[in-house]
């Protein structure tokens, strides 16, 4: 009885061992922007941009170093990898048409934000 007691704590320990991944938690914010048109279309190749805009300390507005931007594949979608939190703007153009928008990420976490072009 004592040996199965023992056998069985083991057989608990070395599952707790394995099925521990790390201490180590994710952090990347994960931003997917989907342009569509005013019908609904997906708009491909339409360039985006993430911007994070700033107030200075006389209320002026400047734009951070914080920035990235694609092109949107063939369903409208392009996604970005930040390692921190953020609010960015979001600015989409392809050819005359634009589209604007915020998206807001959280750590560990994703978020889809539809902007539609016109």
């Amino acid at each position: 009885m004592k040996l199965k007691t023992i056998l069985s704590a083991f057989v608990l320990l070395g599952f707790a061992l394995m099925t521990n991944n790390s201490c180590e938690k994710k952090t990347d914010c994960v931003a997917s922007v989907i342009c569509k048109d005013a019908a609904g279309v997906p708009v491909r190749k339409a360039q985006v941009e993430l911007l994070a805009l700033c107030k200075d300390k006389d209320g002026g507005t400047f734009t951070a170093n914080l920035r990235a931007s694609g092109l949107t594949d063939d369903n409208g979608k392009v996604t970005f990898t930040f390692k921190l939190p953020a609010i960015y703007d979001i600015k989409v153009s392809k050819g005359n048409l634009t589209g604007v928008g915020i998206i807001k990420l959280e750590e560990g976490k994703g978020v889809d934000k539809a902007v539609t072009v016109q």
